[in-house]
């Protein structure tokens, strides 16, 4: 099979489409991981006993089954008990909780390598908890993050494809709808490549940027 312009010029429309929607979902979903991680990682220091365990257990659950399976929990099995999702909110709800279980552990590895003389600091200054922990602990744990939480957010944007699955029509979607109705794979699939590959690479060159300005700040 010949690569053909002609075919990539009647398609790049749909694609460009189904690339907006895909980062849409990685923008919306990135939003939600980051936002539940440190509720998470907050919950599981907590000296609350009952919360520690249960955010625990909530959160190895999730991380240790498969992504695709909870996609299709939140698609397929959530209508039989009367909850019906559309594919892109599925797909952001199951994108942002599978990954908040992951950013979690970084939020708490970064708040636990805070020394502990700011946390005596802030009591013996009288702070309430919410200061300690806005002004104190995460101002200081945060800027280490960044390099891991941006790695996350990369790798969310190259799962996106697996929302095809449940019929979300992003990038990947896109592409299978043109390749199935034109019975061509070769330039729909390549460009699928090449778009994830240059959005990767400026993703990365950002968080870099982003990651050496906090360090300039700090310093």
């Amino acid at each position: 099979m010949n690569w053909s312009w002609d075919f990539v010029a009647q398609i790049t429309p749909a694609l460009m489409q189904g690339l907006l929607v895909t980062v849409e979902i990685t923008l919306l979903s990135s939003v939600a991981a980051l936002v539940i991680g440190l509720l998470f990682a907050v919950a599981k220091m907590s000296s609350v006993g009952f919360v520690r365990r249960v955010t625990i257990i909530l959160t190895e659950g999730i991380r240790r089954t498969p992504l695709l399976v909870q996609l299709y929990f939140l698609f397929y099995v959530l209508p039989d008990l009367g909850i019906l999702l559309s594919p892109f909110t599925a797909g952001v709800i199951g994108l942002g909780l599978h990954y908040a279980t992951y950013t979690s552990e970084v939020y708490r590895a970064g708040i636990t390598n805070v020394p502990v003389g700011q946390w005596e600091a802030a009591r013996a200054c009288n702070l309430t908890k919410r200061q300690t922990w806005t002004e104190i602990i995460l101002p200081q744990a945060i800027p280490p993050m960044i390099p891991p939480l941006g790695n996350y957010v990369i790798a969310m944007f190259k799962e996106t494809p697996i929302l095809s699955a449940i019929t979300v029509m992003d990038l990947m979607g896109e592409a299978l709808a043109q390749a199935n109705f034109n019975y061509r794979y070769l330039e729909p699939i390549t460009l699928v490549a090449a778009g994830f590959l240059i959005v990767s690479l400026c993703s990365a060159a950002i968080i870099k940027l982003l990651e050496n300005h906090l360090k300039l700040r700090t310093a």
